[in-house]
Parts: C-alpha cells; sequence; structure tokens
C-alpha cells in the first residue's frame, strides 16, 4: 500500500520498481486508494483548462510552457497506468507485468521532459496545470472495460496523431533536443496504446462484445470523440484495424457518430 501511494503521490522511480516488483509476484493491495485523494505531487497547482495563459512558440517561454505541459501529462500517464495496476483485480498476471511496464517507460518520459525544463531553468510545477486526464480516471473506477477504452484508447491514442506536429514545430523552432525526446516518447506510447487495445479485446472477447461496437458505445457514453486526423501507421501499428479508421476520417466516434 505505502509503495503504490508514494509511487503515485511523488512519481518516484524506487516506489514505481517496487509497485511493479511486488505485482509482477502476484501481490495484491490491501487497500484501494480513492482516484479522487491521489494522482499528482502537491506542487503541482491544478486550475480549469480555460484559466490557462495561451502559449506562443515564437518565444522560448512559450516553448517552454509546452514542454511543461507535456512533462504534466507524463505525470498523469505514470499514475494511470499504476492505478490500472492497483484498482483491477482478477485480471492475468500479464495484464500487470504490461501496465507496470507501461508505468516505468512513462517515468523516463517524464525525467527526460524534466531535464528539457532543467535546460528552461524550469521545473514541474512551477506553470498551473489542468487535470482533466486524471478526471477520466476518477470516472473510470469501477470499470477496467471503461478504463482500457477510454485512457489508452482515446487519449493516449491522440497524443499519437498529435505528437509528429510538435516534433515538427519544435524542429522548426531549433530545438531538437525536445523533438528527439517526442520521437522517443511517440516510439513507446505506440507500445502502450497497443497495451490497451490488447486488454481491452481480451474483456470483450470474454464477455462476447464485438470490440469496435462496444468501443464506440464508450466512448459515446462518456461525452467523448475521437476524430481525424489521424496519425495512420501509429495507430495501425498499436492495433487500430485501417478500415475502421478510414471509416473515422468521414465521421466522428463518439457523440452519436455525427457526420462532419
Amino acid at each position: 500500500m505505502g509503495g503504490v501511494l508514494a509511487a503515485l503521490a511523488d512519481l518516484d522511480g524506487a516506489a514505481v520498481a517496487a509497485v511493479v516488483t511486488g505485482r509482477t509476484a502476484g501481490h495484491r493491495p490491501v487497500e484501494v486508494l480513492d482516484a479522487s485523494a491521489v494522482g499528482l505531487p502537491g506542487v503541482v497547482r491544478l486550475v480549469a483548462p480555460r484559466e490557462l495563459p495561451r502559449r506562443t512558440w515564437g518565444k522560448a517561454s512559450g516553448r517552454a510552457a509546452t514542454i511543461h505541459a507535456l512533462a504534466h501529462i507524463e505525470a498523469n500517464a505514470v499514475n494511470l497506468a499504476l492505478d490500472a495496476v492497483h484498482r483491477f483485480a482478477g485480471m492475468p498476471l500479464d495484464y500487470y507485468r504490461d501496465w507496470t511496464a507501461v508505468a516505468a517507460e512513462e517515468l523516463g518520459h517524464f525525467h527526460l521532459l524534466c531535464g528539457r525544463l532543467a535546460d528552461h531553468e524550469m521545473a514541474y510545477g512551477d506553470l498551473a496545470c489542468h487535470g482533466g486526464l486524471w478526471d477520466v480516471a476518477a470516472k473510470t473506477t469501477q470499470s477496467v472495460l471503461e478504463r482500457m477504452a477510454l485512457v489508452p484508447m482515446v487519449f493516449e491514442a491522440r497524443g499519437l496523431d498529435v505528437t509528429p506536429g510538435l516534433v515538427e514545430r519544435f524542429e522548426r523552432h531549433g530545438d531538437s533536443l525536445t523533438a528527439e525526446v517526442l520521437r522517443i516518447v511517440l516510439s513507446d506510447e505506440i507500445g502502450h496504446v497497443d497495451v490497451g487495445v490488447r486488454w481491452f479485446r481480451f474483456l470483450c472477447e470474454g464477455e462476447g462484445l464485438n470490440m469496435w461496437d462496444a468501443f464506440n458505445e464508450l466512448v459515446d457514453a462518456a461525452g467523448l470523440m475521437v476524430v481525424p486526423p489521424f496519425n495512420a501507421d501509429a495507430r495501425i501499428a498499436s492495433g487500430f484495424p485501417h478500415d475502421l479508421l478510414d471509416k473515422w476520417a468521414v465521421e466522428f466516434v463518439g457523440s452519436g457518430l455525427r457526420d462532419r
């Protein structure tokens, strides 16, 4: 219990390693944490998305703010992976191994981005952030099926779509180091989304559900949408079917599948 809480609260590498070791050995938590009570280090000030200042790419401070926002995403990703391990009992051992491995890689991304922040004489927590991604964790505490659909297959998959554009913008503004970090992130995230897709498929097969019909229904019920443009190569590599991406390119997934 203490190791999980330390990892969730402090993004501590040793604590993450302890969670990995415990879960892969088959250990179960004695108490499941309240998702609303954990998730981010205390140094982070959370505000509504509309309260965040607009970031300007033409200024070094604006690019640093973007790096800070990306570090915040990775901090959430560490904790979401750990929460998927901690919260949902009764899954095969490989499920816990997969998500603890994801947590360790996400922690590596977080530290790489914090290194870039340090080069800008900044640290994680210097700027306000929003808590939207962790809110999804709090709303999916009762269903591992929902968690797999909405976190890796919606939010993390969206990262596959937008990261190439971020790489290009950092390169264009002379920051090849951050661009290279994001290339590493993108390569790893394909595998992370694949983990979500594989376990969502496993759960759907166990319940006799059509995988992609179930995905559409869960996205719609959550009030979310999956919209193009897509990084088709990355999505296909992570388990999204090519024909579905073609279909989704002309209609929204979720919110009633409204035509564009």
